[in-house]
């Protein structure tokens, strides 16, 4: 296949697609094109895009790649689309979200202890929307479950991993305003002395979207 053809194919692909499209699964299409090839044809485009002002940009979200528009055509963009009821997180959510994703892993109780409420309909409801999900179990007294971000709260906010997370300071907010209370700082470092730490929940948040190995009371609780 002609390279501009296979350069025609891709971006096609990049442009139907309602989520990142993965080396893979572009390479899985096209069949006689390989990963770097792929990979150097969308750094092409990419190039093509910026140096010609177009409206559209490819980004790697997640591990994949997507066509979004220009960040700068935001302004009129939102005057145009109204996200629907079903797709805006509440102001609860965020809240709830905002502290799983700079806290993570972390558990229930830690997160109302940051927030001083609970949070057992906002979570059901982030993990609903894949938002969020179970990572592990914290190695304490009841072995509280543990939460983390998935490779759909990447997509979402449009982050291709949570190096991107913008800084606390963005927002007007400290690490301070974020941080556990004194009772549960004391407890995890009894549990970091013991040497058993989080490991159940650290090993499968180091990549959001893993799907972790729980049993279905985990996933029902």
């Amino acid at each position: 296949m002609h390279r501009d053809q296979a350069k025609n194919i891709i971006e096609a692909m990049l442009f139907v697609s309602d989520k990142p499209l993965f080396i893979n699964e572009i390479k899985g299409a096209l069949e006689e094109s390989g990963g770097a090839e792929i990979q150097d044809i969308i750094s092409e485009l990419s190039a093509e895009y910026e140096r010609t002002g177009r409206a559209f940009r490819i980004k790697e979200i997640a591990g994949g790649f997507q066509i979004v528009t220009d960040p700068v055509l935001s302004p009129w963009l939102k005057k145009l689309y109204k996200t629907s009821g079903s797709d805006r997180l509440s102001k609860p959510s965020l809240e709830t979200l905002a502290i799983i994703a700079y806290k993570q892993p972390v558990t229930k109780p830690e997160i109302e202890s940051i927030r001083g409420v609970n949070v057992d309909g906002v979570l059901k409801t982030l993990i609903e929307k894949n938002l969020v999900r179970i990572v592990g179990r914290k190695e304490t007294i009841g072995r509280p479950i543990l939460y983390g971000t998935t490779s759909e709260f990447l997509q979402y906010f449009g982050l291709s991993s949570l190096k991107e997370l913008p800084k606390l300071e963005e927002f007007n907010i400290t690490e301070k305003d974020i941080e556990l209370p004194e009772h549960l700082r004391k407890e995890d470092k009894e549990i970091d002395d013991s040497g058993e730490g989080r490991q159940s929940g650290m090993l499968n948040s180091q990549i959001p979207g893993t799907e972790s190995q729980v049993d279905s009371n985990d996933q029902n609780t």
